[in-house]
């Protein structure tokens, strides 16, 4: 195919201009090389791309249109609509096809970088989908970012999920993005999700969920300090002068959001030994110095949740303890979340002033730090739907507690 060229704008990085034009970010960098060498985009920048259409198939003799849109994870319907040439056609033997990708009616998808920008689309357009979705703030960021949440239900007993609070971290928000969306298509189309009836958590539970604690962190770690960063001199002092953030985990002032809380936070900081800004552990001057944590410990003051899980990677863990004051309930419901998710329940010891560390502290009810994935953050982009199951299915046990039900008249062991 010739070669066309585009120009970036603010917000563009290679992934998500290669996922918009349906090719590989390998081929989109190989294409052009010049980039190799910058750690982001500069917006103005022109690249050549070649626009590709997804994924094509060559109907071998005798396959059936409902066989191959199987194969892909689609329905036949699905199959059909994405090849309206031959949609009517019965037989597509010696056709090639185009075959969409699986989560292409889904409003959460990752097209590159999940960040702010994605985050507030995909919520605006879950709340014109599903009106039952109640949509709000808890507060702004550093850099005047609206922090949004999410509630669904109206059920007495209210969970908490958070997610990216470490900048590098934001598979996260996609992560919970993704399952408020099937929560709600399952309620909206009175289908069960997996083998759990999301009517019965509208009931019984409230779920409350802060997709994006640090927005102004994730937008460094994806789009740099390029293009008249307002902040972009100290960040790079605090760098060491490096121009690529993705390993920062700070918010834009360089305090590591989950050492902000006031659960032996004098302690944490002397542990960290860590006196100015950077990329992760600087504790910052004071406990709750910073807007996103102090919105965040207000707003849970507010509200009375009995539960709360602060989303993180990675390493497949869930801490579940702190300083031995968390309820008798906390390890056997980590052992069930355990089982749910696949995840390995995790008694944790010398680590203070986290979200999680916080919540047990002051209201000794059940919090757990999860961390998804495996590998190196940012996580690599292909494990997303499988940490997606993951995640969803140990929601999907928190909300549907049976010891809670059951008015903890026992433990019952999964």
């Amino acid at each position: 195919m010739e070669l066309q060229w585009i120009i970036v704008h603010q917000g563009d990085t290679l992934s998500r201009i290669a996922a918009a034009n349906h090719m590989t970010k390998e081929l989109l960098a190989a294409l052009n090389p010049e980039v190799a060498s910058q750690p982001y985009l500069l917006t103005g920048q022109m690249l050549r791309i070649t626009p590709g259409t997804g994924r094509r198939y060559a109907v071998q003799p005798g396959e059936k249109v409902a066989v191959i849109a199987l194969r892909f994870g689609l329905n036949e319907e699905e199959l059909r609509e994405a090849n309206p040439e031959i949609a009517n056609i019965p037989d597509w033997c010696g056709r090639c096809i185009h075959i969409p990708d699986s989560n292409g009616k889904t409003i959460v998808k990752l097209q590159g970088e999940y960040g702010y920008r994605e985050m507030s689309r995909d919520i605006g357009l879950l709340e014109k989908k599903y009106p039952f979705i109640e949509i709000g703030s808890i507060g702004s960021s550093v850099m005047g970012k609206a922090l949004p949440y999410l509630r669904l239900g109206q059920g007495p007993r209210h969970i908490h999920v958070n997610a990216s609070v470490h900048a590098n971290e934001w598979l996260t928000t996609a992560v919970l993005m993704r399952f408020i969306e099937e929560y709600a298509k399952a309620y909206s189309t009175h289908t069960p999700w997996h083998q759990f009836q999301t009517e019965r958590w509208m009931q019984e539970t409230t779920l409350w969920a802060v997709p994006m604690v640090n927005p102004d962190g994730v937008e460094l770690v994806q789009e740099g300090v390029v293009n008249d960063h307002p902040h972009a001199e100290d960040l790079l002092a605090w760098n060491a002068g490096r121009s690529h953030f993705t390993h920062w985990k700070s918010n834009i002032r360089g305090v590591d959001l989950n050492d902000q809380f006031p659960a032996y936070w004098e302690e944490e900081a002397a542990r960290r030994g860590i006196t100015s800004p950077g990329p992760r552990d600087y504790a910052g001057t004071a406990p709750l110095s910073e807007p996103e944590a102090w919105a965040l410990a207000h707003w849970t003051e507010q509200h009375p949740f009995d539960a709360v899980v602060s989303l993180h990677s990675q390493g497949q863990e869930i801490y579940w303890n702190y300083r031995d004051l968390e309820p008798k309930e906390s390890a056997p419901l980590s052992r069930r979340l355990a089982k749910a998710s696949g995840y390995k329940a995790v008694k944790l010891g010398g680590s203070d002033a986290g979200y999680k560390d916080w919540f047990i502290q002051k209201f000794r009810k059940p919090g757990f730090t999860v961390e998804v994935g495996l590998g190196v953050n940012p996580l690599p982009l292909d494990q997303f739907e499988d940490i997606c199951v993951e995640v969803g299915m140990l929601l999907a046990e928190l909300l549907s507690d049976r010891e809670h039900q059951q008015g903890r008249s026992g433990i019952l062991e999964s």
